[in-house]
């Protein structure tokens, strides 16, 4: 079975193979091969699942019109 690319799963569904990698290399199980191959897959998942985050950050937060009339920027639950 052929793994997707980070960009086709879900946030959550990388979260928890990104977890289950992370746990299988803390537990030394797997050859030398196999443990290479994982964290190359999980330095992609880390990666993917770090730009959601981001992203998703960068969408909550508002545009705020300051009293000088400069523009900053406020997180969603400030507003």
């Amino acid at each position: 079975m052929s793994k997707l690319e980070p960009t086709e799963i879900s946030f959550e569904t990388a979260l928890k193979e990104l977890e289950a990698i992370v746990r299988k290399l803390e537990g030394g199980t797997g050859d030398l091969e196999s443990s290479i191959a994982d964290y190359v897959r999980g330095t992609e998942l880390k990666e993917y699942c770090q730009k959601k985050l981001e992203s998703a950050r960068l969408k909550v937060e508002s545009i705020i019109q300051t009293k000088d009339g400069g523009v900053t920027t406020q997180p969603f639950d400030n507003v």
